[in-house]
């Protein structure tokens, strides 16, 4: 009750909306079921709340394992007592409950121990206290007086290291004024100019942005950069005094602070410090690939279109893949109209032949090397279809890949990458999921960052795309269907396999036929999937199974069926949602349920704009200062965003460059997938950096 509690507080809601989410995930159920089907039990929240608190309560949950283990050493070394046992169980954070364990912790023979073996620990407690003491109590054949009061300083300088408020206090001071110094390797000064931003860096910790931190960290881990948290000396050692340097005794209990602070204190909470921020700096990161893998995941698809999809290539040529309007391989070719074979005859001959086989609607090209230039070949064919660029990044991650290789045994890994570009072209959610997210080149120090976190991040990005929009139960792939809330790669594959045994399912209730699909997993999934084939009208629809009584019931009271419901509007305006209310029913759950059947199945995603890059800008070279070109964005980071003119090297707009007003966040301003109009400030061709500016 304590962690329901205190949940509630750090996210300003009800208590029972954290119990209620907390017996939801105990039984079983996933964030987007609850997010979307319960809720009534959880006072409307989205996906994003319901995850914190599911993250929240397993940190906390994590803390009180930690107690637990803690306590347990603690009485295995009879150092446990009922006022230590009362610190621990009340201790709010991990790093409280570390401080009040850590002058108990089991540790190496340090300084202080090897002095307390000599019997010096009363010698050190009377100075602490402020006692008189004679020396030459403590002095053996070994030990002379000036080796004893050394000891007794070491045992001293621990027991301030370990002092939990000396700890809080100087952490609270590094956070605050503490200055982040980076400094360059001298001997790697000439490799290291790519981190010539922070040879000589100095700034406030707090203020320092996190990509700052990742780009310092990263230059710190390849060798080239050194840096350190360095908060003003004279005061961290008074903070320390005004708690200690008491009595008759303050003289020698100063120098102790000043060598416990420069050989304990600051080594360990700048290494606290360093940590903390690189998680903070990791989290923002990771925040900012979530939210551009979301905008790409969700980009606007063609949809249903025969599509000629070409990998450009120039010495080996490229590579044309023909797909049905589902996405199924038709036919590959291979065309050389590029330098250095400028098979032109030959090229238009093949495409224009199979665009007539399969009447083919669109054309789409990879935007990798020669994509420009194939672009450009192809609109001078004028066939009176589009031609489309379409972001190739993962492509070759996907073509030598253990699901391409299930999808296409026989095709090279060109061919898959041709035929990976097109489909993205149809649908870009159902083929990125094939591809891991680290792939994409939408992450900011990507390989930086925890990875476990990022794995786990990404993964919960990807459930939510696709839940979001649904899935068609009878064509989707394993890949796409294992992100279905309820199903895994396991009984995505089983799904895969009944779809062939059986020529696939009529109904939603069919699922349950299938292999280790049971009741709740049919519950956490059915409302996510589509089966567009069913007779039963919902089936085509997000209205969840449970409720298909309810519908039915509001059809019944009309004097209609379930497709006259669907189709009128009048008739829905004409319900009373109010008599429908019940103990586990309420308003949320009724409106949603009207709102679907206006528009059952519905894809959420906007409708695909068509896109061209400026026709007479294929080059870097071909830029000069002052052009206006549209661009699409590519990445979204914590400075600013890159933008794709068509150039095969992205510009960046820095942050300052974004609007004409203030931006404190780039990503409340512009996406990742987004059509944009830029400026050109400035192009170094031999660096290869474009400098953009949304200010038009």
């Amino acid at each position: 009750m304590k962690i329901l509690k205190q949940i509630s507080i750090e996210m300003n809601i009800r208590e029972m909306q954290v119990s209620s989410v907390k017996r939801l995930l105990d039984d079983g159920a996933t964030i987007p079921f609850i997010a979307r089907y319960r809720k009534e039990a959880t006072g409307e929240l989205d996906e994003v709340q319901v995850q914190q608190i599911k993250t929240l309560l397993e940190k906390y949950e994590d803390l009180e394992k930690r107690k637990l283990a803690i306590i347990k050493s603690l009485k295995e070394s009879d150092s446990y007592t009922d006022k230590l046992g009362l610190e621990i169980k009340n201790a709010s954070s991990l790093v409280l409950l570390e401080d009040i364990y850590l002058p108990y912790k089991p540790k190496r023979k340090t300084r202080g121990v090897k002095a307390k073996e000599l019997g010096l620990e009363p010698l050190a407690m009377s100075i602490l206290s402020g006692e008189e003491y004679e020396i030459k109590n403590y002095l053996t054949d070994s030990l002379d007086s000036k080796m004893a009061l050394a000891g007794a300083k070491d045992i001293i300088a621990e027991i301030i290291s370990e002092d939990r408020r000396v700890r809080g206090s100087l952490r609270r001071y590094f956070e605050e004024e503490g200055i982040l110094q980076c400094k360059v390797v001298k001997a790697k000064k000439d490799e290291a100019l790519k981190f010539k931003d922070y040879f000589d860096f100095n700034q406030i910790l707090n203020n320092t942005p996190s990509h700052r931190i990742l780009a310092i960290l990263r230059g710190s881990s390849e060798g080239f950069l050194k840096f350190h948290i360095e908060p003003n000396r004279d005061y961290s050692i008074a903070i320390i005094d005004r708690l200690y340097a008491k009595g008759p005794h303050k003289k020698i209990i100063h120098e102790t602070i000043e060598d416990s602070y420069k050989r304990l204190l600051y080594p360990s909470i700048e290494t606290e410090i360093k940590n903390k921020y690189k998680k903070i700096a990791d989290e923002k990161a990771i925040d900012v690939f979530q939210d551009n893998l979301r905008e790409l995941l969700l980009s606007s698809p063609l949809g249903g279109k025969k599509i000629l999809a070409i990998d450009p290539g120039l010495r080996s040529g490229s590579k044309i893949a023909c797909l049905s309007r589902e996405g199924e391989f038709l036919e590959y070719q291979l065309i050389k109209p590029l330098p250095p074979h400028n098979q032109f005859d030959d090229s238009k001959r093949k495409i224009m032949s199979l665009c007539k086989k399969y009447n083919i609607e669109a054309i789409t090209i990879g935007n990798g090397t020669g994509g420009r230039e194939m672009e450009e070949f192809c609109r001078e064919l004028d066939l009176s279809i589009p031609v489309i660029m379409t972001n190739e990044a993962g492509a070759s991650v996907y073509s030598a890949s253990q699901c391409a290789r299930d999808e296409f045994p026989d095709l090279d890994l060109t061919v898959r990458g041709a035929i990976s570009i097109g489909r993205r072209l149809i649908d870009p959610l159902a083929e990125l999921v094939k591809i891991d997210p680290k792939a994409i080149g939408v992450g900011q120090y990507q390989h930086d960052v925890d990875q476990k976190l990022l794995k786990e991040s990404l993964a919960n990005t990807v459930i939510s795309c696709v839940n979001g929009v649904g899935v068609e139960l009878n064509t989707a792939s394993k890949e796409l269907l294992s992100y279905v809330a309820g199903l895994n790669k396991k009984s995505a594959q089983n799904i895969i396999d009944y779809r062939k045994n059986y020529g696939g399912f009529t109904s939603r209730k069919e699922l349950l036929k299938v292999k280790g699909i049971g009741a709740k997993a049919y519950e956490q999934a059915a409302g996510f999937l589509r089966v567009n084939r069913s007779k039963i009208p919902l089936d085509r629809s997000s209205v969840h199974p449970e409720r298909y009584s309810l519908v039915n019931s509001m059809a019944d009271d009309l004097g209609v069926d379930i497709e006259s419901l669907m189709s009128s509007d009048t008739l829905r305006k004409s319900i009373e949602l109010k008599k429908y209310i019940s103990d586990d029913i309420g308003l949320p759950t009724l409106k949603d349920i009207l709102n679907e059947l206006s528009k059952p199945g519905r894809d959420p995603r906007s409708n695909f704009e068509l896109f061209e890059f400026d026709k007479n800008i294929k080059t870097i070279n071909d830029l000069e200062k002052g052009l206006q070109l549209p661009g699409i964005v590519t990445n979204v980071t914590a400075f600013g965003a890159f933008v794709d003119i068509g150039v095969h090297q992205d510009g960046l707009v820095h942050i300052s460059q974004l609007s004409n007003s203030f931006v404190k966040n780039p990503a409340d301003v512009v996406k990742a997938g987004e059509k944009v109009k830029v400026l050109v400030l400035d192009v170094d061709i031999e660096r290869k950096r474009i400098s953009l500016s949304m200010k038009i």
